[in-house]
């Protein structure tokens, strides 16, 4: 039960509270009822000083301070108990009012104190503080000291203790309330601190302001501070009251402060009507006009810091928007603000770098290796510009550079320093990784538009990237020509799809010597409506980049399987094997690629070791998603071809790291292989280590008879190429084109 009122079932603390004032309320003897109110507060001790020891609190000196300050009351409570059991009546003031005054500083010194640990007190907030102290004090000085101030028939003693009093609430509340007003969530122990708090300034003013007070108002009075005793109880129980609050960026005016100053403000005129409504002839003009002067300056000063806040804070906001948090370079927007600025002044010359591979990096090894990458390469580009020269983040693995006057001479040398930069390798996550870039350069020629230059500048990048990694391009005015060919050929290529102007075509593979067709390739055409065939070397760059070889791709792969089952119902025994399917590197990146290939295999009942999937070299260089994919499909038992196998820079290495059945020796290979040379000895070379690996060698491009026999004698079994059959629709499966070995 106690640790339950310790966490979630804090407010059980404020209905105990309730529940021992309504107690005392009830007991007739008033010396029994002290006693009652003792025993709660020395229970209230013992409960705090095991919830500081219970929770290792991080403001112990702050919280035995307060403890001392509720110690004090139980001392006066007992005294007032002692006067009542053996004076059977109450001096005014005695030492129970010394008891219960003495209490007040340590209340208050112990809130401020754990206040400042729940989080450090602002300049802002020590002005609330002053505003709504100012505040409360006007109202306490005209209803509570000045009547008592004047009544020179009561004994001074007694004035001052009657005073002090109201005096400890008033203080107790100015420290917390601002704190109560914090944008941000308040803690239970704050939220029973508070409440405490207000319960024993409401006690004290109407016990203050009541001159004969009813014996049942004293009764509620005194319930009042037992329900102040149990709330400050469960603020020390609370673990909330023993860990400091992280530290919140504080808004400029929150809701309750807003709240609080304006209340406070308003309390002068409030004063004012009232105290002339009591006594229209003698209004405490003094007081009401000196609290008037300090709460405007009080205000000016929160206005002040405020207005000075708003403007820090609007330069730091400008700053974030204007910058790449990743790299700490202008972003995009400060770029093109920048060279606005340029425009008038001469002929600014922008450059537009574009990063090859680094999809490949995020997919191998990881975004941490990503941000690290880009935050090497922001560093290297600064480091190789001029003083005046800005470099930015664009977004995503994009760079601009801005040269604010220069002639293409002098920009060419700038991005001749920007490649340079980037030919070490970057060290991160344990790698040395190689990195080059796609650059285009713009300038002003014609035109007086930001925007403009930036779109021929990426107009250039995208032709020097459409070239080669590591390439650059100048704009020129037929780049717009291209890509306007570019854009037209992607907006066909939807309606190519979604009209049925695609159709396949397959390529037989044969068996050496014997040239009978063992499977085939599935290959795609284009028939246009106007401009007749268009070739696969045309659209198929467009729709990888425009992401619609997707969609193309899947179209193939449901067509394919489908023919290929076609062919097994109507020809049996001389229908093809296997059915081979290129697959593009977007497609094996799709996060359910491999599961796309199961269902179209059970949608048309081919089995999987019937279907072969060819991928390039360069679709699983870079690891990642596209050699999870073909291993998912090599444990399906679907087959996996490298195409064009021996053109790429770590051919060997992929051997190891992808699960292949199938090398296709690259037509490069095969042309010269009648003749001695290089190209004859690296294909006899790779015949060898697919042999030795136990995979199946196909050579592509077979377009001779003496290309077929020289394949045959150095150890291909396998081969495809237009000596063997042209693709068609339908291929000739009764042929066999046999060689003389």
């Amino acid at each position: 039960m106690l640790e339950k009122l310790m966490g979630r079932a804090w407010p059980a603390w404020i209905a105990l509270g309730v529940g021992a004032g309504l107690l005392y309320i009830v007991i007739p003897s008033p010396a029994v009822g002290s006693l009652l109110s003792a025993a709660t507060g020395l229970a209230s001790v013992c409960l705090s000083l095991y919830g500081i020891r219970r929770h290792r609190s991080a403001s112990v000196v702050a919280w035995l301070i307060f403890i001392g300050g509720q110690l004090s009351w139980v001392l006066g409570d007992l005294m007032y108990a002692r006067n009542e059991f053996v004076l059977q009546q109450q001096p005014y003031p005695s030492m129970a009012d010394v008891l219960y005054l003495l209490a007040y500083p340590l209340l208050v010194a112990g809130l401020f104190l754990l206040t400042r640990a729940q989080g450090p007190r602002t300049l802002a907030e020590l002005i609330d503080s002053a505003v709504i102290a100012t505040g409360l004090s006007l109202v306490y000085w005209i209803i509570v000291i000045d009547p008592i101030a004047l009544d020179t028939a009561t004994p001074l003693l007694i004035r001052i203790t009657t005073i002090a009093y109201p005096t400890g609430g008033v203080l107790l509340c100015a420290v917390l309330l601002p704190m109560a007003a914090r944008s941000g969530q308040r803690t239970p122990s704050a939220w029973l601190l508070l409440l405490g708090s207000v319960a024993t300034l409401a006690g004290n003013a109407v016990y203050t302001l009541l001159p004969n007070p009813a014996a049942i108002t004293i009764k509620v009075v005194f319930g009042g501070f037992l329900f102040s005793y149990l709330c400050f109880a469960g603020a020390a129980m609370h673990p909330s009251g023993h860990t400091p609050v992280p530290v919140r960026e504080l808004k400029i005016f929150s809701r309750g402060q807003l709240g609080l100053l304006a209340a406070a403000a308003l309390l002068v005129p409030a004063m004012l009507v009232l105290d002339g409504l009591r006594h229209p002839g003698s209004v405490s003009w003094l007081a009401i006009a000196v609290g008037s002067v300090v709460l405007l300056l009080l205000m000016l000063a929160r206005l002040s810091g405020s207005i000075t806040r708003v403007r820090v804070q609007a330069g730091q906001l400008e700053d974030l928007a204007m910058s790449d948090e990743l790299t700490g370079l202008p972003n995009r927007r400060r770029f093109e603000e920048r060279l606005r600025e340029c425009l008038p002044a001469g002929r600014p010359q922008v450059a537009v770098l574009d990063l090859n591979g680094f999809k490949a990096v995020n997919d191998r090894f990881g975004h941490a290796v990503g941000d690290d990458l880009l935050a090497q390469v922001a560093t290297r580009l600064s480091d190789s510009l001029r003083e005046d020269d800005l470099v930015a983040r664009m977004g995503g693995d994009e760079f601009a550079v801005l040269v604010s006057a220069a002639t293409p001479a002098v920009m060419d040398n700038v991005v001749e320093r920007l490649k340079v930069s980037l030919r070490l390798p970057i060290v991160t996550g344990g790698n040395d990784l190689l990195v080059t870039a796609s650059i285009g350069i713009a300038d002003s020629t014609g035109t007086d538009d930001p925007y403009e230059i930036m779109r021929r500048a990426d107009v250039a990048m995208y032709v020097a990237k459409a070239l080669g990694e590591n390439q650059r391009r100048r704009y020129d005015p037929s780049m717009d020509d291209h890509a306007r060919e570019q854009n037209r050929l992607a907006a066909e290529l939807r309606i190519a799809l979604d009209t049925g102007q695609f159709h396949l075509v397959y390529q037989p593979i044969v068996e050496l010597p014997s040239g009978r067709i063992t499977s085939v390739e599935a290959l795609i055409r284009w028939n246009h409506p106007e401009h007749g065939f268009v070739s696969p070397a045309d659209f198929i760059p467009a729709a990888e980049r425009n992401g619609l070889i997707v969609e193309i791709g899947e179209w193939v792969l449901r067509t394919a399987c489908a023919q290929a089952v076609t062919w097994r119902q109507t020809l049996g025994d001389r229908a093809p094997q296997r059915m081979s399917v290129n697959v593009s590197a977007r497609q094996l990146t799709e996060p359910d690629f491999p599961g796309l290939v199961t269902e179209v295999l059970a949608w048309t009942g081919l089995g999987a070791a019937n279907l072969i999937v060819e991928v390039t070299e360069t679709a699983v260089f870079a690891g990642g998603q596209a050699v999870l994919a073909v291993n998912a499909l090599h444990e399906l038992g679907v087959h996996i071809a490298l195409d064009d196998f021996g053109t790429g820079h770590s051919s060997l290495t992929l051997l190891q790291t992808v699960p292949v059945d199938v090398l296709k020796v690259d037509k490069s290979f095969v042309d010269n292989i009648t003749m001695s040379g290089r190209h004859a000895v690296i294909a006899s070379a790779l015949i060898q280590v697919s042999d030795g690996l136990g995979l199946i060698a196909v050579a592509e491009g077979v377009e001779t008879g003496e290309q077929a026999a020289e394949l045959h004698r150095i150890g291909y079994r396998r081969a495809q190429g237009y000596y063997f059959g042209k693709p068609a629709a339908e291929p000739d499966f009764e042929r066999t084109t046999a060689i003389t070995v």
